[in-house]
């Protein structure tokens, strides 16, 4: 290894009393030390440069000079490695020339490795400060920014009530208020609302939550409302629910269409049709008309008859609704004062159906048709979205449930 030997020679001419004579060799020693400080420097200052790059933040000092005795490290390996298979000098790696050599090295490293990181950390601030701040804070603002290995959100200590769904309990939201959730950093914006959300809804058990989020990630508005349950808000107007003692068939599942047959002594008759919700040993509830609920007598045992009918479309939308993030709404198109609207395709959200203010219901309309005042829009979006469009085109009429 290079200027191993003449360090060796040096110190073997002090422990045998030989004239030195070979301070050029000292001097190259020193140079080669000076060298690989310069290297683990530049290490150094790369590592540090790529820290402040990805993370925004000052990398950690014991990093850096990780970074700068591993190269310096790595180097020393290597030559010897090669001094090894080339049989120059493998057998004196613990000559104390070359002890102190690889000392020296390593402790000119551990100096010459925070200079330059402090070097790189700085050329990279200044390198995003000459390149424009605006533009990389925009860039910047897709990603949440963030301090540390995680992102840490801190929710508002006053909490509000989503409108037109249920309130959760003041127990919840004391929990909540002010509480700080850590997620995993790189996130976008819209990934953290998702995990958020998401978050809220398993370990607290919230129905639905409407959240606008800032480009840092903090959170400007949350508002909470319990997910509907039971039967009730699943029955379509005019429908009521009843139990009777019937004998549904093995393979009868809830949402099947049945016929209620009653026998007695004048034989099997129809007594109505409606639909199975749910089965219990001998009893099962249906939901039927409103207005044939007193034929069914509660002492009488029925048998059951599915038919073989698929389920209708508003009850497969009803089941799809209750389990998405979205909701429906109702909102009324508002007059302006130009007295011009956008049309459909211009809203950010799905317009499923529109009932003009004197004509009939427009289902699926096309992203052409353009908004009158008065338009009752039905909306299926977030609750977020909801209330942004409220404030662009209109009022809002109402909130059609997702269970409804």
């Amino acid at each position: 290894m290079r200027g191993v030997g003449s360090l060796a020679s040096v110190w073997l001419q002090v422990a045998t009393e030989e004239p030195l004579g070979a301070e050029t060799g000292f001097v190259g020693d020193a140079l080669y030390i000076l060298g690989l400080a310069f290297a683990a420097a530049v290490v150094a200052a790369v590592g540090a440069f790529a820290y402040r790059w990805y993370f925004r933040e000052r990398p950690p000092r014991g990093l850096t000079v990780l970074l700068g005795l591993s190269a310096v490290v790595l180097y020393l390996n290597t030559a010897k490695l090669s001094d090894i298979a080339l049989g120059n000098g493998g057998d004196e790696l613990f000559v104390v020339g070359n002890v102190l050599f690889n000392l020296g090295a390593l402790a000119a490293a551990t100096v010459a490795a925070p200079v330059g990181a402090q070097v790189g950390d700085t050329l990279a601030r200044n390198t995003s400060a000459f390149s424009g701040v605006r533009e990389i804070e925009g860039e910047v603002s897709r990603v949440v920014r963030s301090v540390g290995r995680v992102i840490s959100v801190t929710l508002p200590d006053e909490i509000d009530d989503m409108a037109e769904y249920d309130p959760v309990a003041d127990a919840t939201k004391e929990a909540l208020a002010g509480k700080t959730l850590l997620f995993p950093r790189r996130l976008t914006v819209a990934e953290l609302r998702e995990r958020l959300v998401a978050r809220l809804r398993e370990d607290y058990g919230v129905g639905h939550v409407d959240l606008d989020l800032t480009d840092d990630g903090e959170v400007e508005y949350l508002a909470l409302g319990s997910r509907l349950a039971g039967i009730g808000p699943t029955l379509a107007p005019g429908g009521v629910a009843v139990a009777v003692r019937a004998d549904p068939s093995l393979d009868a599942s809830p949402g099947d269409t049945v016929q209620v047959w009653r026998t007695d002594d004048e034989g099997p008759a129809r007594v109505l049709t409606g639909e199975l919700r749910a089965t219990t040993d001998d009893t099962a509830t249906l939901a039927v008309d409103e207005a044939e609920v007193d034929r069914l007598d509660g002492a009488q045992s029925y048998r059951l008859v599915t038919l073989p009918v698929d389920p209708g479309v508003d009850r497969q939308f009803a089941a799809l609704l209750r389990t998405a993030d979205e909701t429906m709404g109702v909102i009324s198109v508002a007059e302006t004062d130009s007295g011009t609207h956008a049309t459909v395709g211009d809203l950010a959200t799905t317009v499923v159906a529109i009932r003009p203010a004197d004509g009939l219901v427009e289902a699926i309309p096309p992203r052409s048709r353009e908004l009158s005042t008065g338009d009752a829009l039905y909306v299926i979006a977030r609750p977020d979205e909801l209330r942004r469009l409220e404030r662009t085109v209109g009022t809002a009429t109402g909130t059609v449930g997702d269970d409804d």
